[in-house]
């Protein structure tokens, strides 16, 4: 039952919370993640739990293979780190200078592993298999994608996930408490990066330039009506610009500017729509402002999806 599993799950509390602080010491980023794999691989070798390495460069897939007959399932952890500093002063603050477990995947890790245990603890009992899949690269870098393309769901019919989080959705979620639901929980997104080109020259002779700064920021202002007027009221969609560099001194107007961003919804149809509606505002805005422009769109993540049968 859920209640003593949960109570299993006290018992081994501070195991958990150790190797969380281990995970935490040791973030590594997006396939870079060598001592977090070998820390994953030497606890699932503890525990006797056989696994299959390296998956997607550092992954790692355990099985759990229960003594009576049944589905296979998986479970998912990511556990890569960010490119951040981390600046709070604790006694398992990260060793690696510029790097951080700022996402939490450092707790999804320890949460994986000691789900793991107590799925071993009931193995003679447990019916079908268990896949433990420990997947690195979570930050933009698809690897859960690489996972899938190398086989680490092998025969599961169902896969499940969970992310910590502070405070997403209605409002902060009470420790201990799960949030979910049927249909589409998370939006399709993607990312673009853009060159604004022009013609460069001295600040002070504007009118003998193409000034791609100026047509830059007429494409940042552009790109706030998808939401607002290309988009219904009734459908959810974002698109923020999150990047913007030009030149690198005061009295000269660059060549080009660079930009980038994010864009999200929350239907597949109207994620095909703003991409159509990127691609032609920034170009038709650069070409009033005399320039041209280059669109690069990467790193593409389709909707997510909960079948309402596995949520009941």
């Amino acid at each position: 039952t859920a209640s003593s599993v949960l109570s299993e799950a006290k018992r081994h509390e501070d195991w958990i919370i150790n190797l969380r602080r281990e995970f935490h010491k040791i973030p590594e980023l997006a396939y870079e993640e060598v001592l977090t794999s070998k820390l994953v691989r030497t606890t699932l070798d503890e525990l006797e739990i056989p696994y299959t390495y390296p998956v997607a460069i550092t992954g790692v897939v355990g099985i759990i293979q229960g003594g009576l007959p049944g589905p296979c399932v998986a479970l998912r952890a990511d556990f890569d780190a960010l490119p951040l500093t981390e600046l709070v002063d604790v006694s398992f603050k990260s060793s690696h200078p510029g790097r951080m477990h700022a996402c939490g995947h450092d707790a999804h890790a320890a949460m994986l592993l000691g789900a793991a245990r107590i799925l071993k603890e009931h193995q003679a009992e447990l019916q079908g298999t268990v896949r433990l899949i420990f997947q690195p690269a979570e930050e933009g870098s698809a690897g859960g994608k690489r996972m899938f393309e190398e086989g680490a769901l092998g025969n599961a019919g169902v896969i499940f996930g969970l992310h910590v989080t502070p405070g997403f959705g209605a409002g902060p979620l009470p420790t201990g408490h799960v949030e979910t639901r049927a249909g589409t929980l998370m939006a399709a997104s993607g990312r673009f990066a853009v060159t604004i080109h022009g013609s460069g020259g001295h600040a002070a002779k504007p009118d003998l330039t193409v000034d791609p700064v100026v047509a830059g920021s007429a494409v940042v202002t552009a790109l706030q009506t998808i939401v607002s007027r290309q988009l219904s009221p009734l459908e959810a969609g974002v698109v923020s610009v999150t990047k913007f560099s030009a030149g690198n001194t005061d009295n000269v107007i660059p060549h080009e500017v660079t930009l980038g961003g994010t864009f999200r919804s929350l239907t597949q149809p109207g994620w095909v729509r703003m991409k159509q509606e990127i691609q032609r505002l920034i170009t038709a805005t650069a070409a009033a402002y005399k320039c041209s422009a280059t669109i690069d769109f990467k790193e593409v993540y389709t909707l997510l999806v909960h079948l309402c049968v596995y949520i009941e």
